[in-house]
């Protein structure tokens, strides 16, 4: 698709190493990144994950003078302030930053509490723009850079079980977009990347609150046991029946990181394009009714466990 769009887009030339760091590097499309960006060698690559996850990126990559690996917990101040201390010592500072870090939970509102939700915005939307904040002013005095920001389907469209992992991607959305605005006078590029469904196990790493675990444990007559015991099959189907894989993704990113002037929306696979379309051409009143009629088996939710007049 992105070959399609903007292939008369002109390449950039570098006549240096550009510094890139990748954040969330321990699976999914991050590790694809990190798989990608280790072939380059015309890149020097910081890859990163929670110091939890950390080996397993040292078993699978050798570190050497232009490609390293850092434990980074996005949510910690203190890892944050370290490393960007070491990048800015060692190599000058960041001219090319990828936030793809991040979390989801699988929780209906209700089953939320408020640590829940900080936590999932927390790492989500306040650690990657603490990260930005942290790159700009290098980026700045340079006169040029590119932030990354990989975002998803939910950042345009919402999906019930996902509300507060839909609220901190429409945030990050919405940061890139005014950010767009305040770096363009200053050379800084700006892109969400926005994947949609990916064949990977990625849906079996989602967060459950205790409550959202309990609902879907004791099935269908708890209330939103339904919701559950519908969507996450629903949500596996269609990942499985994707064709995008995460280095489809990461050959994305690296083709934006080689491009001047990329857009700032570019969604990612096939359904992500569709439904960016049609939010922009059908009106939301109808779009809320031919979404909510293609979930399943919608109409029996709820039946079981409340009152509502039929």
């Amino acid at each position: 698709m992105f070959n399609l769009w903007y292939w008369y887009k002109r390449r950039t030339r570098y006549s240096f190493k550009p510094v890139i760091l990748v954040t969330g590097c321990s699976s999914g499309i991050g590790l694809a990144i990190a798989e990608l960006l280790h072939r380059y060698r015309s890149y020097r690559v910081i890859v990163t994950a929670r110091a939890t996850s950390i080996r397993h990126l040292q078993e699978r990559f050798q570190e050497d003078d232009r490609f390293w690996i850092r434990a980074l917990d996005v949510v910690s101040e203190q890892d944050r302030l370290s490393l960007m201390q070491e990048i800015n010592e060692k190599w000058g500072g960041v001219n090319v930053l990828v936030n793809c870090a991040g979390i989801s939970y699988r929780a209906v509102l209700e089953h939320m509490t408020e640590a829940d939700e900080f936590k999932q915005m927390n790492t989500n939307y306040f650690g990657p723009v603490a990260l930005m904040r942290a790159v700009l002013p290098h980026m700045r005095m340079e006169g040029r850079g590119k932030i990354i920001n990989v975002s998803s389907v939910s950042g345009l469209l919402a999906m019930p079980t996902m509300s507060s992992y839909t609220a901190s991607k429409y945030a990050l959305e919405g940061v890139s977009e005014a950010l767009w605005y305040e770096m363009k006078p200053l050379g800084i590029n700006v892109t969400l990347i926005q994947p949609g469904f990916v064949k990977s196990n990625s849906f079996r790493n989602v967060y459950y609150t205790e409550k959202s675990r309990d609902a879907e444990a004791k099935g269908p007559t708890e209330p939103y046991g339904d919701y559950y015991a519908n969507m996450a099959p629903f949500i596996e189907r269609l990942m499985n029946l994707s064709f995008t894989r995460p280095a489809s993704v990461a050959k994305l990113v690296l083709k934006v990181i080689r491009t001047e002037n990329p857009p700032l929306w570019i969604p990612a696979t096939l359904d992500a394009l569709f439904f960016y379309y049609l939010r922009r051409f059908v009106p939301r009143r109808i779009l809320l009714r031919l979404l909510f009629a293609g979930l399943p088996k919608v109409r029996r939710w709820g039946k079981k466990y409340t009152k509502k007049r039929r």
